[in-house]
């Protein structure tokens, strides 16, 4: 019987994507608010565009946080701190937060929902991250480009960029890396011919290596158009939320109706699809099946799920009732269930913000239970 092969694509962004600039300014503000006020709520939506921040949303705290001042910080620690660029971290910044509706906060009071919202969790052995080959290689890409940034290693790169990577599938087992794109912006002096170079031998090759691919030279592409010296907002605005598909599984497993940063627990885009990851990952982790999706949906307001669904794709070891009995005594999928199993109020959800909201060390909903 021959193989069946299918070819899958994924992108991730760097740090510096305008994109993810207000993504980790709108949670810089959450953990803010929560390290002083772990009941705070927050709705936070930045706009970063040439030469200005704008801040809006609804926020509920007794916490006192300077957001100019946290914004500021942010943009500086991404690499933005040169003027000529057209965003800094001295560009005008616009706030416009305010108290969150009280018809919403009803509803949210007693652990409620704090949104309808239908979320997805994943998870596959394919990678270490449990996480789908395509996506895992393209946040490496561009974990490793910021890192050869802001290392030294390639001092010419600038902020922003991106990295594409084509996975070739046979019999759904990831065989092969067949392309990579990237795109970075970088200093006028340096040809794009040393630019290819350098990404192609200090980051695509080692990166590949450690996920066992490689993927020859005539197979890269880096900056299609030719030139890129302009980094961030001033080329292309960003905002909050807008890279949801890069933040879950690169669009290998479904997508729920909102994003993740800039909200507090409390929203169940957020927690619910942290909680649907974690019995995702660890249906998967205890061999129950090779991959799994769960599903949610809420009302606002709800307590609880009223659509709580998993499947396997027909990998599972045991039967769908074994499997959802053991994700059923895994996490209380209540809202306050999740946000209490999870530890979900502590200020966390910066280094969420680049590089995927899943697959990272260390945070609550990676963590698998031991039996």
């Amino acid at each position: 019987m021959s193989k069946v092969i299918t070819r899958f694509a994924s992108e991730s962004v760097a740090a510096g994507h305008p994109d993810k600039v207000a993504d980790q300014i709108s949670d810089a503000i959450v953990d803010a608010v929560l390290a002083q006020d772990p009941n705070g709520r927050t709705a936070v939506e930045v706009l970063v565009a040439n030469n200005r921040v704008t801040i809006a949303g609804e926020i509920n705290t007794s916490a006192k946080v300077d957001v100019e001042a946290i914004a500021r910080a942010e943009i500086k620690r991404l690499g933005y701190t040169e003027s000529e660029w057209g965003f800094s971290d001295q560009s005008p910044i616009d706030n416009y937060l305010h108290q969150q509706s009280a018809e919403i906060a009803v509803g949210v009071d007693d652990f409620g929902a704090g949104d309808q919202g239908l979320v997805f969790g994943y998870a596959t052995n394919e990678t270490p991250e449990y996480l789908p080959t395509p996506i895992a290689l393209a946040h490496a890409l561009t974990r490793a480009i910021d890192t050869a940034r802001e290392d030294g290693t390639l001092p010419h790169l600038r902020p922003d960029g991106k990295a594409q990577v084509v996975v070739r599938y046979e019999d759904n087992k990831p065989v092969a890396v067949e392309h990579v794109t990237v795109a970075v912006p970088h200093d006028e002096k340096i040809s794009l011919e040393r630019v290819r170079k350098d990404i192609y031998e200090t980051i695509i090759t080692p990166v590949l290596a450690r996920y066992g691919f490689v993927v020859a030279e005539k197979d890269i592409v880096v900056n299609g158009t030719g030139v890129w010296y302009t980094p961030g907002p001033a080329s292309d605005a960003g905002l909050t939320g807008r890279k949801i598909v890069v933040d879950g599984y690169g669009g290998y497993a479904r997508v729920g109706g909102g994003a993740f940063s800039g909200k507090d627990p409390s929203k169940v885009d957020r927690s619910g699809a942290y909680a649907a990851r974690y019995i995702a990952k660890n249906i998967v982790a205890a061999g129950l099946a090779d991959r799994a999706e769960v599903a949610f949906a809420y009302y606002i307001g709800a307590k609880k799920p009223v659509n709580f669904t998993i499947d396997t794709f027909g990998t599972g070891k045991e039967s769908d009732k074994d499997v959802k009995a053991f994700a059923e005594d895994l996490i209380d999928t209540s809202v306050k269930g999740i946000i209490e199993g999870l530890q979900l109020r502590q200020p966390i959800y910066l280094q969420t913000a680049a590089y995927g909201h899943f697959g990272k060390e260390g945070l609550p909903w990676e963590q698998i239970k031991k039996s």
